[in-house]
């Protein structure tokens, strides 16, 4: 049984719902979030835990024969940063102590693109040297720290660590105004009917969507083998503003263009590592993902 906490958030579910799509059993736990995603009930075991109780995460081994871990969970930061990285290490720790524990055969752990800022190629991959740059976020510090210490605490353990840098994902249970990324908030005004907020057509950015971001992933965490401890999690492509509004105009033709001109392409995930060893390509491109997007969003709240 795989293990993946944070499970019920948008990642960690898209993984989960990949997996158990690969016909593996998936245990998924949550903590704020507890509300089971119609994708994934009756496909999976879940359990609420709060991932810095050790002796409740060390518990799931009493109950489950867990072979793998995909570590997702984390807290949301508030005004006190170390007491944001206080709650993360020790999640980390935890999910670390158990994976030694259990003596699972992989441990996977969420790490972001934003660990390569600094770097100016137009397309980031794994072998880069990370920059020592003044990061924009808390979590992106953390993900950035975490990588070390995840490599570190599994040597010599006999557990394969695979650190995830994941990109910008969006998708089903995305939340609708993300301060992270403009285009949730862009499709959902569309959405609603509303004029959505204004975008420059031609900026490009590394993009993902959800369903494809969680079967990457699951393709790293069941593949009989990998050549390296790290990979980008992506689409390998980057994608423009513009491609977003053409996609919502077919959608929603009566929405205003908010679109501006101008921009240029940004960084974005080279894939090639993933690609060539699990196969893994994306099947959703910008109007296939808005559409199914568009269509899940008529039943659900995110």
């Amino acid at each position: 049984m795989i293990l993946v906490t944070g499970g019920l958030g948008m990642i960690g579910a898209h993984t989960a719902r990949a997996l158990a799509d690969l016909g593996q059993d998936v245990l998924v736990t949550g903590h704020r979030r507890t509300d089971v995603p119609s994708f994934l009930e009756g496909r999976v075991a879940v359990e609420t835990l709060d991932v810095t109780d050790r002796e409740a995460f060390l518990a799931l081994g009493d109950r489950y024969d867990i072979t793998a871990i995909v570590h997702l969970a984390g807290s949301i930061p508030g005004d006190d940063p170390v007491a944001f990285f206080r709650t993360d290490l020790t999640g980390l720790a935890n999910a670390l102590d158990a994976a030694r524990a259990w003596q699972v055969r992989r441990f996977a752990v969420a790490s972001s693109l934003g660990v390569y800022l600094g770097r100016d190629e137009p397309s980031w991959h794994e072998d880069l040297p990370l920059p020592a740059a003044d990061l924009p976020h808390l979590i992106v510090a953390f993900k950035k720290a975490a990588e070390p210490l995840t490599t570190h605490s599994l040597r010599g353990s006999g557990v394969e660590p695979v650190v995830l840098r994941i990109g910008t994902v969006w998708g089903p249970l995305v939340d609708p105004e993300s301060p992270f990324f403009p285009i949730p908030s862009y499709l959902n005004a569309g959405l609603r009917g509303d004029p959505p907020r204004p975008l420059v057509a031609d900026e490009g950015f590394d993009c993902c969507y959800a369903p494809d971001a969680g079967r990457a992933i699951a393709l790293l965490i069941t593949a009989p083998s990998l050549k390296h401890d790290t990979y980008n999690v992506s689409s390998g492509q980057p994608v423009t503003n513009r491609e977003f509004g053409e996609a919502l105009a077919e959608i929603a033709p009566g929405v205003p263009d908010q679109l501006r001109p101008g921009g240029a392409t940004g960084p974005y995930l080279d894939i090639s590592r993933l690609r060539e060893e699990t196969g893994f390509a994306p099947e959703f491109d910008v109007r296939a993902a808005v559409a199914d997007y568009a269509e899940w969003r008529k039943t659900n709240p995110r």
